[in-house]
């Protein structure tokens, strides 16, 4: 299996095929930087990550190790076999410029919605395929009240997450651009994402 280590820049979209038995790392390099992201079956990319599939099956609102990301089909698409963090996000989804306007009354160009339909045209596919994402290192603390909302989270540089393919798997992501809330530490920056 050939490797492929790449640094994706602050702000910017990636992706790549992870085949099956193929590992994928998301290294945060700087800290605090939240990772937006998606995957699909590489074989029949209509058949998508499911956040509803994964929060069910696993019974929490939170990934980390051990946990499967599922497809809306309940097919296995990546498991979490090591993880330094501890537990990511999955019900917050992903900033996009109507919404920057709505909660931050900012106009803004880029955000990991943007990121990701620019992304997703690469392979053929388009805005309708952007679902309820992963957000890799980034805390959404959800209180009794059910109240919710982006925490600062001191996270150390080089965290990381590693996700094994269960099956040929699309995986994308977006450097989140966001610097209005504290995810990125109001400061994107850089990360690693390789596959071995």
């Amino acid at each position: 299996m050939l490797n492929q280590t790449v640094t994706v820049d602050a702000k910017q979209p990636w992706s790549g095929l992870v085949k099956r038995g193929q590992v994928l790392t998301i290294k945060d390099m700087h800290g605090q930087q939240a990772v937006d992201f998606l995957c699909y079956d590489a074989d029949n990319t209509s058949d998508r990550y499911s956040a509803t599939n994964t929060v069910k099956i696993q019974g929490n609102i939170y990934v980390g190790k051990g946990t499967v990301l599922y497809a809306d089909s309940g097919k296995p698409l990546l498991r979490i076999i090591e993880d330094t963090v501890g537990r990511h996000d999955t019900i917050y989804g992903c900033c996009s410029n109507p919404n920057n306007k709505l909660r931050y009354g900012v106009a803004t160009t880029e955000s990991c919605y943007t990121n990701f339909t620019r992304e997703l045209q690469r392979h053929g596919m388009d805005a309708a395929s952007i679902v309820p994402n992963v957000n890799w290192f980034m805390s959404v603390p959800v209180l009794d009240d059910g109240s919710a909302g982006v925490a600062e989270a001191a996270l150390k540089p080089g965290s990381y997450v590693k996700l094994r393919a269960e099956c040929n798997v699309l995986a994308v992501l977006s450097n989140c651009p966001q610097m209005h809330n504290p995810c990125t530490g109001y400061d994107p920056t850089p990360i690693e994402v390789s596959i071995s």
